[in-house]
């Protein structure tokens, strides 16, 4: 049963690794001329504390438990489980495999047999995931639950049945958007007797898509205490729990709305995290008391290539670089297979899954004929039939290796792996745990390992493994107030209902200045019974992107549609030349057509990969809070960022070189976000050391690094964020650094990194400091992303001006909000 752990589950599926994880980490490390392990962390075993049942359990939902292997719940479930049957908003937040489902299952369940009027919805970040899950309850056969999905491929002939009978609807919050709350006069009824809304793997719903995500939720409180025509409005909860019990005692959903019951991967402040995801006060569970068996946790770095085998472009350093983190995860994958270790790859891209494969099949294949047939990979875009079967297989023994993106690191309940290789730092250390707990779900013994890119961030981190372990995972960060989110979703919530006063306080802060633009816009119309929408169709808001209309991708030779991609990232993604991945086919772009949003492609599965170079100014709108620290200033606040993409690189897959660079005729984009910015004096540099001339790269250094280093402190990507260095820049008449964040209005970043400013920039600072090159490489101040192509570029300058900013904002306050 997915993720339903119990004292009494896995006593057919236990079984001990080929191979001691210490044993085989030894091995793995003896293959190689010099050690590329830099840490080896042991993470011990620990027993489980299983409790029994509640009192309320009925005793048929007891039965089903058992039949499906579990006799007593664990502690925590029991905790979790208990509080949202009295009624209270809750988020479990504990590690890989500890049976969160189990904690929201036991009253949605119990709640479903003993009142045959209520209802359960369950949101998945993926249709996948809510897939599994319905599998899992229907597995129980519960009289009367009658659980169905309900999302985009959902036949439309058994739509109306799951609106009219089905008692536990499982979807995803685009879904939620675009399907039910729209349609909120077809499901009043399940809407009004909704007792339960679970929200999974919570912790997903970070930055834009997490703000949006918080305002479908909002608008779905708001739907549900919509009242019948003839009754009464049942007010909004707004704090403090239900004033009625739970359960059968008397309804949970009977009185001021559901409750919520989040589950998130271990989290930092989940309770906060999922309060601003909900707008409801929510109590966490973060003890975990479900067993888990030890783990090996391995850092590798891959060692540097000879000077004459790393390829440059023309007229550039030769710098040397290290290994690629792909060919080392292959090599590792080949190893643990012929050792008989059934292994799970995580890799970032799907084109990267694909290439660890054939990689790993290839070296197997040479070694042993037919070997290569025991290793698969795994990605979003096969088909389910074509995942399952992969499932199977890698947990029957048939496939000893699987390379799959994080498309796995969610859902799919593994049991019986020995090992898990993460290719490159997934972005966050919540990432990091979920992936490596896929080894060693059974209870036994288990290897994990990370194999670190050619990166600042994968650097810093396998030479400083207290920033990994021991440490507590990042908070999820989102912003409902992004007014480039509550905007438009005040226009949507309005389109369903008139806003009235009391539904803006629901929304939150900003609320009332965003409905006021929206009717100086003419998109709402102020009526004295509230703001009413004016536009025949509804407003299109797209909850996973931001930055306009989606632009189509299209076989130029069929008209097939292949996707879509949003248009903020257009630019970078279907540029004229581009290579497009779909599906794990490769196609490469002939024409970008932005007027009607179109790009043409053609299938071509080229040996290079492309990366889009731009050009960008920035200008201060205004200052949010501000650090001053005497010759340096640390600033958080609202800045205009102007872009254009004016080429793109094309490189060598296999080994990084540069092929050529082309030129590109593409419009500039505008985006009013929010950024963090630090200012140094130019006679504080000098006395630093830095000489005028140098301060240009120095500055430049500096910001790649801090970029790559971000999301060591936010729950994001590097390529979430962006940045820009200048000697004198107009606004700040100073050498200057921004950071900002790569979506309109913000999306949560450059707030966290303002918050961790010290902290986050003496990992820069280290981070370059301790990189063994001379001059500067991927490990330490060079970008995949710059639009210089990291011409300019001062590693020891950067090191002084990081030393300087440091020495004055650890004495420094804050002098202004």
């Amino acid at each position: 049963m997915q993720d339903v752990t119990s004292a009494a589950t896995r006593a057919g599926s236990e079984r001990a690794p080929v191979a001691p994880p210490v044993d085989l980490l030894r091995r793995l490390r003896a293959r190689g001329a010099g050690d590329p392990v830099t840490h080896v962390e042991r993470v011990p075993a620990r027993p489980g504390v299983p409790v029994p049942w509640p009192d309320w359990t009925p005793e048929e939902l007891r039965a089903a438990f058992a039949g499906r292997g579990v006799v007593e719940p664990w502690r925590h479930q029991t905790e979790a489980a208990e509080l949202a049957y009295g009624g209270r908003h809750v988020v479990v937040a504990t590690g890989t495999a500890s049976g969160k489902s189990l904690a929201y299952l036991l009253p949605a369940l119990a709640t479903l047999l003993t009142d045959p009027r209520a209802t359960v919805l369950y949101l998945a970040p993926t249709k996948a995931l809510a897939a599994d899950q319905l599998r899992a309850v229907a597995a129980l056969d519960l009289p009367g639950v009658r659980p169905a999905c309900y999302d985009g491929d959902t036949p439309r002939a058994e739509r109306e049945w799951i609106r009219r009978h089905s008692r536990f609807v499982l979807t995803n919050p685009d879904m939620l958007h675009h399907g039910i709350l729209p349609g909120h006069a077809q499901w009043s009824g399940f809407l009004r007797r909704l007792t339960y809304v679970i929200v999974d793997e919570c912790h997903t719903y970070r930055g834009v898509f997490g703000s949006h995500v918080a305002h479908v939720l909002r608008r779905l409180r708001r739907r549900c205490a919509a009242p019948p025509r003839s009754a009464p409005r049942i007010p909004l909860q707004s704090g403090g729990g239900l004033t009625g019990g739970g359960g059968p005692a008397g309804g949970a959903g009977a009185v001021g709305g559901p409750v919520f019951v989040l589950a998130s991967a271990t989290s930092g402040d989940p309770a906060t995290t999922a309060g601003r995801l909900t707008g409801l006060p929510v109590t966490a569970v973060t003890e975990d008391a479900s067993p888990r068996g030890g783990v090996t946790f391995a850092l590798w770095e891959p060692p540097l290539l000879p000077p004459d085998a790393a390829v440059e472009p023309a007229g550039a350093d030769l710098t040397q670089v290290r290994r690629s983190a792909l060919r080392e995860t292959a090599d590792l994958l080949a190893d643990t297979v012929a050792e008989g270790v059934r292994t799970l790859a995580f890799v970032r891209s799907r084109r990267g899954a694909e290439v660890v494969a054939a990689n790993a099949r290839r070296a197997l294949d040479e070694a042993v004929p037919g070997l290569g047939g025991r290793v698969a990979a795994y990605r979003a875009g096969y088909l389910r039939e074509e995942r399952r079967e992969l499932e199977r297989a890698l947990l029957d023994g048939e496939l000893l290796g699987l390379a799959s993106t994080n498309a796995l690191e969610l859902g799919v309940d593994l049991v019986g792996l020995d090992a898990v290789l993460i290719c490159g730092w997934p972005g966050t250390r919540a990432s990091l745990w979920q992936q490596a707990g896929r080894a060693g779900r059974s209870g036994g013994e288990a290897l994990a390992v990370l194999v670190a890119r050619d990166d600042p961030l994968d650097t810093y981190l396998v030479h400083h493994p207290e920033a990994l372990f021991g440490r507590p995972v990042e908070a999820t960060v989102l912003d409902p107030a992004n007014p480039y989110v509550l905007g438009p979703q005040l226009a949507c919530a309005a389109a369903e209902a008139p806003l009235t006063p009391a539904d803006l306080e629901l929304f939150g802060t900003g609320a009332k200045e965003a409905v006021d633009a929206l009717v100086g816009t003419g998109a709402l119309r102020a009526r004295p019974t509230g703001w009413y929408w004016r536009h025949r169709e509804r407003p299109e808001v797209d909850l996973r992107g931001a930055g306009g209309a989606p632009v189509c991708v299209v076989e130029a030779a069929t008209g097939r549609l292949l996707g879509t991609v949003d248009g903020g990232s257009s630019h970078f993604l279907l540029h004229p030349g581009a290579v497009y991945l779909h599906q794990g086919v490769s196609y490469v772009v002939d024409e970008l057509d932005l007027a009607d949003g179109c790009a043409l492609v053609h299938p071509e599965e080229p040996d290079w990969s492309t990366h889009a170079r731009d050009v960008t100014s920035l200008s201060v709108v205004s200052v949010r809070s501000y650090v001053d620290a005497g010759p340096v200033g640390l600033f958080l606040g609202e800045v205009d960022v102007t872009s254009q993409v004016v080429s793109y690189q094309r490189r060598r897959i296999a080994s990084g070189e540069v092929i050529d660079t082309r030129p590109l005729d593409l419009p500039t984009r505008e985006l009013r976000t929010v950024a963090v910015w630090f200012t140094v004096s130019p006679q504080a540099l000098a006395a630093a050391g830095v000489e005028p001339p140098d301060v240009p790269g120095a500055l430049h250094a500096a910001e790649h690094a801090a970029i790559g280093l971000l999301p060591l402190m936010a729950t994001c990507d590097r390529w979430d964020i962006g940045g820009l260095s200048t000697a004198v820049h107009a606004d700040t008449e100073a050498p200057t650094v921004f950071v900002y964040d790569g979506h309109p209005g913000g999306a949560g970043f450059a707030e966290r990194a303002y918050a961790t400013a010290e902290d986050w920039l003496r990992a820069t600072r280290d981070a370059i400091a301790e990189c063994g090159c001379e001059s500067g490489c991927p490990s330490c101040v060079q970008s995949p992303k710059c639009g210089n192509g990291n011409n300019l570029l001062g590693k020891a300058e950067a090191v002084r001006v990081l030393d300087v900013v440091l020495a004055h904002l650890g004495a420094a306050a804050p002098a202004g909000d």
